[in-house]
């Protein structure tokens, strides 16, 4: 009872890339850098196990964004020719690559860090992907013309990496999609159908991470204008309950999205994040206790997984490092007082 997880990414050594922040540019290049990747990989999993972390990931060290780690294996898509474009509804603008042909999987995407993190742990290991819709969210269309279209193109590729992953001895695999809580109406139409193929014969546990964002400037400024509740998830946790997605990974901590909410979500296991992204203040156990707690009123204890609510990639080491040693103590107390 309340496992704990993160919900992907770490940040990465000083050694390996420029701390505390996003798009941290490599410090090291070729054999060096793949060199490099591995180490902060086992380095990553180590302190996971050492803050009492039981489903441990690879911390996502060898990726320099959660979605390019991904499209930077794919063919058709057009690197060199960046355009601007709105993400996320307009929240802000980025450089973006163009989808300029038919997208092909050019071999494996994180079939060395999967199975480096397979070999030297004994915990439950997950692999994050980015999900379709988020993906047709994050590079522009000049080839497609139909979002929908895209993302089914997408979700036969992750498909193909997902199956390779759980081959690889993943026990999880987590398809991110902050996308979710900005397009209500896609999510229903063809988001969750996009899912569905993403995962279709997937040998393993499959889960979805849905979230306001990153603790950046943009994020901060649109959530300040979305009121004392965010009810958002309203709209498409029913779906999400209908779906074949075994997990749904949520924020709950400092967050203004109503618990009672997780009940939309019968029959799933809910990876809660309780622990803030979006803050440097390090969580006691006893508040990381409170969330699960308060959680554990609308989900069965039995179903509720302990995470953070978004990746950690753009965090001071040390402050992410103390905030999971305190979801691993926090957990630890909840199931003193709960189990």
């Amino acid at each position: 009872m309340f496992d704990t997880t993160v919900a992907g990414s770490l940040p990465k050594p000083v050694w390996l890339a420029e701390p505390d922040r996003l798009w941290a540019p490599w410090r090291l290049d070729g054999a060096e850098l793949d060199a490099a990747k591995r180490d902060a990989t086992l380095l990553a999993l180590k302190l996971q196990e050492d803050c009492g972390i039981d489903m441990v990931t690879d911390g996502e060290q060898s990726r320099q964004h959660f979605v390019h780690g991904f499209v930077e294996f794919v063919d058709g898509i057009d690197f060199e020719h960046k355009v601007e474009m709105g993400i996320r509804a307009d929240r802000y603008k980025a450089s973006v690559p163009q989808v300029t042909g038919e997208l092909r999987l050019r071999g494996r995407v994180h079939e060395t860090e999967a199975r480096l993190a397979r070999a030297h742990t004994g915990r439950k290991l997950k692999i994050t992907l980015p999900g379709p819709m988020t993906l047709v969210d994050t590079v522009a269309d000049a080839h497609y013309g139909d979002r929908a279209e895209m993302a089914m193109a997408f979700a036969v590729l992750l498909n193909a990496e997902a199956r390779g992953l759980a081959a690889d001895g993943a026990d999880v695999v987590q398809f991110d999609e902050p996308a979710f809580n900005v397009y209500m109406a896609d999510v229903r139409d063809w988001g969750i159908e996009a899912l569905h193929r993403a995962i279709e014969g997937v040998g393993c546990t499959t889960a979805v991470h849905i979230c306001y964002g990153y603790g950046i400037k943009a994020n901060a400024d649109w959530k300040a204008t979305l009121g004392s509740e965010w009810r958002q998830y309203e709209e498409i946790f029913p779906a999400l309950a209908s779906s074949r997605i075994d997990q749904v990974s949520v924020e709950c901590r400092n967050s203004r999205v109503p618990l009672s909410l997780l009940s939309l979500l019968e029959g799933k296991d809910i990876q809660v994040g309780a622990i803030d992204v979006a803050s440097d203040e390090v969580e006691t156990p006893e508040q990381v206790a409170a969330v699960i707690a308060e959680a554990a009123r609308y989900v069965p204890r039995e179903k509720i997984i302990a995470s953070t609510n978004c990746g950690m990639a753009p965090m001071s080491r040390d402050v992410a490092y103390a905030k999971l040693a305190a979801l691993g103590q926090g957990a630890a107390l909840a199931r003193e007082r709960l189990g």
